[in-house]
């Protein structure tokens, strides 16, 4: 399939710097961090399955942060295909210096009550867990080539403890903490550094028509915040799990 892509180029600000890739960049946690890293003068590379959504991103960056460099590409991380044509295209444009990977989705419910064909496990862990193995593997080489960089996983306080009504997500985001650890162990001798980011409510997408007031849940912007700051901390230090609640506590 040919994809298509949208690139946002203006003055040379931020462009001595190496890329910042944030997987699923429209919406929630993953468009504060495009705005975030945009902020400091890093380009960006994006993706999201919606091309509209990428255009608007692009075009409300740029209103906010004139001269911000962002580069999107609409793919479907759930699909290997698709991601390997997000890769190449992230390899096509330079060096990179930090991967969040952010893609993910939520679907409710007990494991007990899920499609006995396995299809639910096997598409959140397409989603959750595949699509930032993928994205890793493939942008890995480039890390170890030149000996430096971050990696994020936007995990869940659902990867350490498990809830009714969790189901194949929770297995999933267990996982993926299990492969951010294994990354850890493997890549500090390379210098680099890995960061597992446990998020517990975030007030994003999945919460729409909550009738919960704001105020119980984290906001997006402060875990992007809370991102940066760990990956602006000496090359001599790593932050490896960032555990973030609602201050009235877990929902």
């Amino acid at each position: 399939m040919h994809l298509t892509y949208v690139k946002t180029y203006s003055a040379i600000k931020g462009m001595e710097k190496k890329l910042v890739v944030i997987t699923g960049g429209t919406k929630g946690i993953g468009r504060a961090l495009v705005f975030r890293f945009g902020a400091a003068g890093f380009p960006v590379v994006t993706c999201a399955r919606s091309t509209q959504d990428l255009h608007d991103l692009a075009t409300d960056l740029q209103a906010t942060y004139p001269g911000a460099v962002l580069h999107t590409f609409p793919a479907d991380l759930s699909q290997a295909s698709e991601t390997r044509g997000f890769t190449d295209f992230v390899l096509g444009l330079g060096e990179v210096e930090v991967v969040i990977n952010n893609t993910g989705s939520f679907i409710p419910g007990r494991l007990q009550d899920e499609p006995q064909d396995g299809s639910q496990l096997r598409q959140m862990l397409a989603v959750n867990l595949l699509s930032a193995y993928d994205v890793t593997l493939a942008l890995l080489p480039g890390l170890i080539g030149r000996r430096g960089g971050h990696i994020f996983t936007i995990c869940s306080t659902a990867s350490i403890m498990p809830y009714p009504n969790g189901g194949s997500y929770g297995i999933a985001k267990f996982a993926l903490l299990g492969l951010t650890k294994n990354l850890r162990e493997e890549l500090k001798e390379h210098n680099i550094r890995v960061t597992a980011v446990l998020p517990g409510a975030t007030l994003t997408a999945s919460w729409a028509g909550t009738d919960l007031p704001a105020e119980r849940f984290v906001k997006a912007e402060d875990v992007a915040e809370a991102i940066f700051s760990t990956f602006s901390l000496s090359p001599h230090a790593v932050v490896e799990e960032l555990l973030i609640r609602p201050q009235l506590g877990d929902l």
